[in-house]
């Protein structure tokens, strides 16, 4: 029989900032740019405009917030993300999750409350920009 480790892709790893392994723990505060993959334990506040991702063997108690959030590992506490946040089928979320976009698969374990924000005011009005109003013939 043999045994497969599911590995995380080399285009994630391809464009990290940063990777932070199984074996390292963190305590603090927690900011960066870019992308981000955290696979460790951490514990306290992680702050972003860019994207974190938590692998499967990542365990994070903090108060996150973020462009991008994905998920795949534990996360107890909150995330504010501007963009979007992913919970990936591995999954297990014990918090409040906000943001305009918000991705569940099937499999995840969350207990919380979910929140859609609205979208950036740029975005808001450009996509009413591409709509185009035509009066009606009576």
């Amino acid at each position: 029989m043999f045994w497969h480790r599911k590995r995380t892709s080399s285009a994630h790893r391809g464009n990290l900032t940063a990777f932070i392994d199984e074996g390292s723990e963190i305590e603090g505060k927690y900011t960066f740019s870019g992308t981000v993959m955290l696979n460790g334990k951490f514990q306290g506040e992680i702050a972003s405009t860019d994207t974190l991702i938590i692998g499967e063997r990542g365990v994070v108690n903090a108060t996150v917030r973020a462009g991008t959030v994905i998920i795949n590992g534990e996360l107890v506490g909150n995330v504010q993300a501007t963009e979007r946040v992913e919970l990936k089928g591995t999954a297990r979320v014990f918090g409040d999750v906000e943001a305009p976009v918000i991705v569940v698969e099937e499999g995840v374990l969350f207990e919380g409350h979910c929140r859609m924000t609205k979208t950036k005011p740029a975005e808001a009005a450009r996509d009413t920009r591409e709509f185009s109003v035509v009066p009606l013939k009576r």
